[in-house]
């Protein structure tokens, strides 16, 4: 007996066994129990989701010879014709290769018989978006008012070129993509059927390869039993496929977190020597930063807890602002990839930008730059480093109220800080809009305006203000931030007030200029103020 392909052993053949589509099989289950009967149904979406199978099984529903049933009995002479393929008012068209009006007006002249065994005579047009404009205009008036015996059943993965004069004639039902969970649970059941072992790992793997087409996912299948000599096992399936192991995704991540650049060109190295995709391997890299940010903003999102757990170290290592950074390099780099010298230059440079834009990146990444200061003393060394004015008398010890009065440091003491703290993003927002409050040993207070408290609302920018601060002054150093009304001028309002002062130079040097106050007398002219731009 001749081998039987999965897919087509497995179609189901009632509404029970179908997968994936339980609000179609819904509205046909309850319009069959009510006799509440259309003469046209039109099934939309991708391939391999069950248009034709549901349109088998609605002929089964329609000519079952119990009667017309939402539960077709599938043992009667017409449901098995129909299984077979060989019933004879189940006239299947494949609108691909009967595209012309004349293959069309041939078909309807037929309808007007009656059934020869059946209770309908069930047209069923497959991809009936192929036909041309002509044999659309021809079925117009049959597929609005069909003789009581015909039932049309159009099916097609591109509805949007079916005329609106068709679409207006048919119930249509939208079947969609076959979900990741589902798929491994049918695939299960098929392997128990057929007492194959498998690894669930490898259904995955599978399942993501189907892209939401179950026939596909049989189709993988039967390639992964035949590939696996009986057996479907993740590494082999992984081969199959040309998929990226969650292996060498984490250890890509793990080198991004560390900011190790030779791992990451390890991993991808190893990757080019297996022959792995890597068009794929950014698509899965995407994934994995879009599950990390939810984990970070929505953790209860992530249902599975042994998921949500192995992301959750990463969700802490890797900025919220940088981890979407992340996403749109990975995203982009996919779609560079057809424009690289070849795809692993540009897998490589994808990676390399993952770097490069981290900003917690040592500045030296194997490039000379030009030297820094080796190391900062503390604040209280470098007082003591400065050098000695004229010998002065011994200082007297300070009453108490000298001493409080004493205790805040100047705000342009924070505006000098920054400039060495050479800090970037979130962080140097934050620190920008803030004035020192006050300073002591080992803690630092400031206060933030509070038109800029939102900057709060994430705190791992706090954290780094404060880590900087640390490696800064050379020793811990304890951050808080109160919100309130400032005393002074945060170095955002400095670099803002200097921008107005260079803006009012450049408008009054242009203004006094002896050209332009020509030009103005002779042609009545204005000056746009908002084209000046200060040169420096």
């Amino acid at each position: 007996m001749s081998y039987q392909v999965l897919a087509r052993k497995w179609r189901p053949r009632s509404f029970e066994t179908l997968v994936g589509q339980e609000h179609v099989v819904r509205a046909l289950t309850h319009a069959l129990e009510q006799q509440r009967l259309h003469h046209a149904y039109l099934f939309t979406g991708t391939r391999g989701v069950g248009k034709t199978t549901l349109a088998r099984i609605l002929a089964k529903a329609l000519n079952c010879e119990t009667g017309i049933t939402s539960k077709p009995c599938g043992s009667c002479s017409a449901c098995q014709e129909i299984d077979a393929g060989r019933f004879v008012d189940l006239i299947e068209v494949d609108a691909a290769t009967n595209t012309k009006v004349d293959e069309m007006r041939q078909l309807l002249e037929n309808a007007a018989y009656a059934p020869t065994r059946g209770r309908f005579k069930v047209y069923v047009i497959d991809e009936v978006h192929m036909l041309s404009t002509s044999a659309f205009n021809a079925m117009l008036k049959t597929l609005e008012e069909p003789p009581e015996h015909i039932k049309f059943i159009l099916a097609t993965t591109d509805p949007q070129k079916i005329p609106v004069t068709v679409l207006s004639r048919c119930l249509q039902f939208n079947l969609k993509q076959m979900p990741q969970g589902h798929i491994v649970e049918h695939l299960s059941r098929v392997l128990e059927a057929e007492q194959v072992p498998c690894e669930p790992a490898a259904l995955r793997h599978i399942a993501k390869g189907a892209a939401g087409s179950m026939r596909d996912a049989l189709s993988l299948l039967d390639q992964a039993i035949a590939h696996g000599a009986g057996r479907v096992e993740e590494a082999g399936v992984r081969d199959m496929l040309g998929t990226v192991g969650e292996d060498h995704l984490f250890a890509l991540l793990d080198a991004l977190a560390a900011r190790d650049v030779k791992a990451m060109l390890a991993v991808a190295a190893e990757m080019d020597a297996r022959s792995l995709s890597f068009d794929s391997a950014l698509q899965e890299l995407a994934t994995l930063f879009h599950r990390i940010a939810l984990v970070q903003m929505a953790p209860e999102a992530i249902v599975d807890a042994a998921e949500r757990a192995r992301l959750a170290s990463y969700a802490q290592r890797l900025d919220a602002e940088f981890l979407q950074l992340c996403y749109q390099i990975a995203i982009n780099g996919r779609s560079d990839l057809s424009l690289a010298p070849d795809e692993y230059s540009g897998f490589l440079m994808t990676l390399l930008r993952l770097v490069a834009f981290n900003p917690e990146t040592p500045p030296a990444l194997g490039v000379v730059t030009p030297s820094e200061p080796a190391a900062r003393a503390p604040m209280s060394a470098a007082v003591k480093a400065a050098p000695a004015a004229a010998p002065a008398p011994a200082p007297q010890p300070p009453s108490p109220a000298a001493a409080k009065a004493a205790a805040p440091v100047a705000v342009g003491d924070w505006h000098g800080m920054l400039e060495g703290l050479k800090l970037g993003g979130m962080v140097r927002e934050l620190a920008h809009h803030c004035e020192l409050a006050e300073q002591g040993e080992g803690t630092i207070k400031l206060r933030l305006n509070p038109a800029h408290k939102s900057l709060l609302m994430n705190k791992a920018p706090q954290e780094k203000l404060q880590a900087a601060l640390a490696t800064y002054h050379g020793r811990p150093v304890r951050l808080t931030i109160e919100i309130g009304d400032l005393n002074g001028e945060t170095p955002a309002q400095r670099a803002e007030s200097a921008r107005t002062e260079m803006q009012n130079r450049a408008i009054e040097s242009l203004e006094q200029d002896a050209f332009v106050r020509d030009m103005i007398e002779t042609f009545d002219a204005t000056i746009n103020e908002q084209s000046i731009k200060p040169l420096n």
